[in-house]
């Protein structure tokens, strides 16, 4: 049996989103910036799927801006702001994505910005008391980035709480929200965010392709130089195919919103009560182990077992065909262990195995019967 626990990572495309895909590829190739009727064709598919995720956002197309996901959105803002807007001081957490926590890095070197990371609870939820501290450390132009939802453990942010602190000291607020669209509904004109990055590969669409949301009159000036398309902030010939897809892919999620994430949530309480019976003294990774403050869709685990045991367990449930993950997708295989994980969890759990295990519509109860049943196997 072949079980797929890895939709943080990436989500299978739903057959819908395949079929509009390959419908656009192969009837709608023209370059959406010709005028003739090829052209003008892929470019109404184009308007038409702007002008679908803004409404699934609240917010106005213009304000969409199509890239190519979640690392490039986040690197426009972060650089345009610091180019454009005359941010000096970002402020952002330990436990952010790497897109964010290595522009950073970038942004120090080049242009000699100051970097303030934000204190962490125990769960590894933001200290909202230390973020109004370090917003009104000083008079300089500040950003504030932190992400919706953690990708590895899973904690929710209080987008409206956040936002309005940033505000209420004159500062600019970005999401990295790539985990929660498609899975959390967004009203952009009730939320205080000025800048969300997205990406299509985690909500059932195709990788390659994702966007930004700029609130109007931001200020924000090209970060890729070229022709005018996407009103000019990031020139090059829009993948119409794959932001078609996109939009069929977000458009279906909040659609079934409400069922979908009914059924997860069923699995992951299930998925949480049947590990725990079998490894009493396990440990839920930040918020990941509660229906509060925590995603539907995730669940991060540290495993009370021996060090030997340890070394083998990723082997024995991939050789079960058991895909799941040590943490972040784009951290595999570096041997570094989990920055997240680093950065909360005390002695002696930071010495035990950790997995995230994460859920779609498409896995089953049945599935998580057989991941318990490998357990058992592996633990005698």
């Amino acid at each position: 049996m072949n079980v797929y626990f890895d939709n943080a990572a990436t989500t299978p495309i739903r057959t819908e989103v395949i079929q509009v895909i390959s419908s656009v590829m192969e009837n709608c190739f023209g370059n959406p910036s010709s005028v003739h009727a090829y052209g003008r064709t892929a470019k109404t598919n184009l308007e038409t799927s702007r002008k679908g995720i803004a409404a699934a956002l609240n917010a106005a197309p213009q304000e969409i801006i199509f890239t190519s996901g979640g690392t490039e959105s986040d690197n426009m803002i972060l650089h345009s702001a610091v180019k454009d807007l005359g941010v000096k001081t970002i402020i952002s957490s330990s436990i952010e994505h790497h897109a964010i926590l290595h522009a950073m890095d970038a942004l120090k070197l080049l242009h000699g910005i100051e970097v303030l990371f934000v204190n962490l609870l125990d769960d590894g939820s933001i200290d909202l008391k230390n973020l109004a501290f370090l917003l009104q450390k000083d008079n300089s132009k500040k950003l504030v980035s932190l992400m919706h939802v953690n990708n590895e453990i899973g904690n929710i942010l209080d987008l409206k709480k956040v936002g309005k602190l940033c505000h209420a000291n004159d500062a600019l607020f970005h999401t990295d929200a790539v985990q929660g669209v498609g899975h959390y509904v967004f009203d952009m004109k009730e939320l205080p965010i000025d800048f969300l990055s997205a990406a299509a590969h985690k909500f059932h669409g195709p990788k390659g392709v994702g966007f930004s949301f700029i609130r109007k009159n931001s200020g924000l000036q090209p970060s890729i130089y070229g022709g005018s398309q996407e009103r000019g902030l990031r020139a090059g010939t829009e993948s119409v195919h794959n932001i078609v897809g996109m939009f069929k892919a977000l458009e279906i999620a909040y659609a079934n919103l409400a069922f979908e994430k009914k059924k997860i949530l069923g699995i992951k309480k299930y998925f949480i009560k049947e590990l725990s019976k079998l490894f009493p003294n396990i440990v839920f990774n930040g918020l990941s182990g509660s229906d509060n403050g925590s995603t539907f869709t995730l669940v991060n685990v540290s495993f009370p077992i021996s060090k030997e045991k340890a070394s083998l367990l990723d082997f024995h449930l991939d050789l079960k065909g058991i895909a799941c993950s040590k943490g972040s997708a784009c951290q595999s295989g570096t041997g570094s262990g989990s920055h997240v994980l680093n950065a909360i969890q005390r002695a002696p759990i930071n010495n035990w195995p950790s997995l995230r295990f994460s859920f779609s519509i498409y896995n089953s109860k049945k599935e998580v019967d057989y991941l318990i049943e490998v357990f058992k196997e592996f633990k005698n």
